[in-house]
């Protein structure tokens, strides 16, 4: 307890740093009960961390006022927290399974003064899930799975693992000098730590025929009732959360839907990646009977697609198809394809270019980002090594730019994020995980239809950050690298494909 105090009280900076080095222990650590002694230091320090910081906050106020109903309150969540983790302890793949449902489900909460859309469900399931490895690892006992016939993996680090550890490492040290060391630590307790955990977890599991086909068919199930709620909300013109876009509809010619994901690139984003993933089954022999459904899918996830208004997603599903396309059929066919449609796309700018935005130039046509870009360049240029350090980049931006728009005051494009945050230090791990990552999960992939899948995934979910926000801040990305890391390491492989359309194809999708 003194220990903690220390941490949270006069040594915040110390807890981010103990923190971010557990997470890179539960990464690389081979030892399974060193592993779970890091990861249950990560379970414990990080609310006790947020704690420290919102202590004194308004948002407490509440739980000052009633310390008995918080109090209780608290051990009904560690009562779920443990009967989750016992389910998922004599069924090791549930894991996975509530791993999918949780992804997408954020839960506004407002911490540090500011309010956040955090993944409470997926903490719920990340702790349960964890508990269900700590404990019979504490206990010196082997993990349950003999049941599902899936027993747990062992654990051998790899290149992704090592420079994902690098990174959030990195993050930790260099919120030292940060002048927003609060972000930070946010960042570092509600994505980095958590996520680590969830990577842990996807990696450490056998992903069996049947575990993909049940988590494949419930993105798809989720993403149509998303959806389904999107087209509710653009027939009544009504949002259902963040008020930020109502004002942005009532303000605009134009109505854009956000679904559950309060922001339309976010909700934009889930559905092109759920459509790549369920293209694939329409690249290779499956019934016909599957593929009209797969197909049926697709033109309801496009029409949500198109109501969200975001060009950044639909060139993140572009992208996507072209990898897998690449992988399914000789490269060069998918490079005529690709330069056809850039060629088509350039012919309607030059067409009508006032449909686009480009009337109002680059900035504008892009909503602020070419300013942001060229704003995040400057910072990098001036601290081009150690830059301002972690979370510092709204504030660096702002100071600079005074009347820039509160709603476009984030970056939108990662790799200046981190060049401005942690200067050529950052940005170099940066790159080594997305490129060791794509190699990984794209290497001998063509004749494995569900690592081709999540290659082609993890290639447009990249790309998306390049026009938005959010790369490890996303669980989809910890996911999709988390289970494409276990496939690539797995013997489970898919028959070999070959071009002719008569082979037995995608048997294990």
């Amino acid at each position: 307890m003194i220990a903690f105090a220390a941490l949270t009280g006069p040594l915040p900076k110390a807890g981010v740093m103990v923190l971010a080095a557990l997470a890179a222990v539960v990464l690389l650590v081979v030892d399974r009960r060193a592993r779970a002694l890091a990861a249950l230091g990560a379970l414990v320090l990080s609310p006790v961390l947020l704690l420290g910081d919102i202590w004194h906050s308004p948002q407490l106020r509440l739980v000052h006022r009633h310390p008995l109903p918080a109090l209780l309150g608290a051990l009904v969540a560690l009562a779920v927290l443990a009967a989750l983790a016992v389910l998922i302890a004599r069924r090791p793949p549930l894991m996975a399974v509530l791993a999918v449902v949780a992804l997408p489900f954020r839960v506004p909460i407002q911490a540090g003064g500011t309010t956040s859309n955090l993944l409470v469900p997926l903490y719920l399931v990340v702790a349960a899930g964890a508990l269900a490895q700590i404990v019979p690892a504490l206990l010196g006992r082997e993990p349950d799975g003999s049941r599902d016939g899936v027993p747990a993996r062992a654990w051998r680090p790899g290149w992704i693992e090592r420079l994902l550890a690098l990174y959030v490492v990195l993050y930790g040290l260099q919120s030292i000098y940060s002048p927003e060391f609060e972000k930070a630590l946010q960042q570092m307790v509600f994505f980095y730590a958590p996520f680590a955990l969830l990577y842990w977890l996807l990696r450490s599991l056998r992903w069996t025929p049947r575990l993909v086909r049940a988590c494949l068919a419930l993105t798809a199930a989720l993403a149509v009732l998303f959806t389904a709620i999107g087209v509710v909300e653009y027939a009544t013109k009504t949002i259902i959360l963040n008020p930020k876009l109502v004002v942005a509809n009532d303000l605009h010619t134009y109505f854009t839907v956000n679904s559950v994901f309060f922001d339309p690139d976010i909700f934009g984003r889930y559905l092109a990646l759920v459509m790549v993933l369920l293209a694939v089954l329409l690249l290779y022999d499956r019934p016909k009977r599957e593929q009209l459904g797969v197909a049926v899918v697709l033109a309801i996830l496009w029409g949500g697609l198109v109501l969200t208004l975001s060009r950044s997603s639909l060139a993140a599903l572009l992208l996507g198809l072209a990898v897998l396309a690449a992988l399914r059929w000789r490269p060069s066919r998918a490079l005529i394809v690709v330069v056809a449609v850039i060629a088509l796309g350039a012919a309607a700018v030059a067409v009508s270019p006032n449909t686009f935005g480009l009337n109002q130039g680059l900035n504008g046509a892009s909503s602020g980002r070419g300013g942001l870009v060229s704003g995040g360049i400057d910072l990098f240029g001036n601290r081009p090594l150690w830059g301002y350090g972690s979370g510092a980049f709204v504030k660096e931006y702002r100071a600079r730019h005074r009347g820039s728009s509160q709603t476009l005051s984030a970056s939108h494009t990662i790799p200046v994020t981190i060049g401005a945050e942690q200067g050529l230090i950052g940005l170099l791990a940066y790159l080594a995980l997305v490129l060791v990552a794509l190699v990984t999960l794209l290497r001998a992939a063509r004749g494995d239809p569900v690592r081709a899948a999540i290659g082609a995934a993890f290639a447009a979910l990249v790309f998306h950050t390049m026009l938005y926000a959010d790369f490890l801040e996303d669980p989809v990305t910890w996911a999709l690298l988390g289970i494409g890391a276990a496939l690539a390491s797995s013997r489970l492989r898919a028959p070999a494909v070959s071009p002719a359309p008569a082979g037995e194809a995608a048997a294990v999708v």
